[in-house]
C-alpha cells in the first residue's frame, strides 16, 4: 500500500464521512429506515478502513455519530449508527484478521446481541422511547425482535463481505485510478 500524507487521510475520511452523513439524512426522504440508513452510513467508511486505516476510520466514525446526533431528527436511526453499524466496519477487519472462522462469527454475534441490547435500553431510559413500541398485539417481544436481528445481520455481514469484495475488485480501481 502507498504511504499517503495526513492531509489525504483527513480528505478522504472527510469524504466518506459526508458520504456516511448523507445516507443518516435519508431518512427525512425515507421515515421508516432507522436500521437501513445506519447500515448504508457504515458501508460509506469501508473505504476509509481499507485506503488509510482503521485509525482513520475510527475518526471518520466519531465525527458522524456526533453531526448525526446534531442534525438528525430520528435519534434511535443516530444511537443504531453509533452504537453498533458506524463501528462494525472497522471492527469487522479487526476481528476478521484476527480470528478464525468459526470464533469470528460467534464473536461478531455476540457483539451485535450486546449492541443491539444497549440500543434497547439506551432507546428506553435516555431517549424515552416507550416499552410498548415493542409489543405486538400486546405481547412484549425484545428477544423475539433480538433474533429476528441476529437472522438480519448475519445476512447483513455476509453483503458486507461482498460490498467489500465488490470494492477491492473493481471500485477501488476506478475510483483511485492513479493512487493505488
Amino acid at each position: 500500500m502507498k504511504k499517503r500524507s495526513a492531509s489525504y487521510k483527513m480528505a478522504l475520511g472527510g469524504v466518506f464521512s459526508a458520504l456516511a452523513l448523507v445516507s443518516m439524512l435519508l431518512s427525512y426522504l425515507i421515515p421508516t429506515a432507522t436500521y437501513a440508513c445506519p447500515a448504508l452510513a457504515g458501508v460509506m467508511l469501508i473505504p476509509v478502513v481499507i485506503e488509510v486505516g482503521k485509525g482513520w476510520a475510527l475518526c471518520s466514525y466519531v465525527a458522524v455519530s456526533l453531526l448525526s446526533f446534531m442534525i438528525v431528527s430520528d435519534k434511535e436511526m443516530a444511537l443504531c449508527f453509533t452504537a453498533f453499524f458506524g463501528f462494525y466496519p472497522i471492527l469487522k477487519a479487526v476481528y476478521e484478521d484476527k480470528l478464525k472462522k468459526p470464533l469470528c462469527y460467534l464473536v461478531k454475534i455476540l457483539t451485535f446481541s450486546l449492541c443491539m441490547i444497549a440500543v434497547f435500553f439506551i432507546s428506553i431510559y435516555v431517549l424515552g422511547i416507550p416499552q410498548d413500541s415493542f409489543t405486538l398485539f400486546g405481547v412484549y417481544l425484545p428477544w423475539v425482535l433480538l433474533i429476528i436481528g441476529i437472522i438480519i445481520f448475519v445476512i447483513y455481514d455476509y453483503a458486507l463481505t461482498k460490498v467489500i469484495s465488490a470494492y477491492v475488485g473493481v471500485w477501488r480501481k476506478k475510483i483511485f485510478k492513479k493512487n493505488l
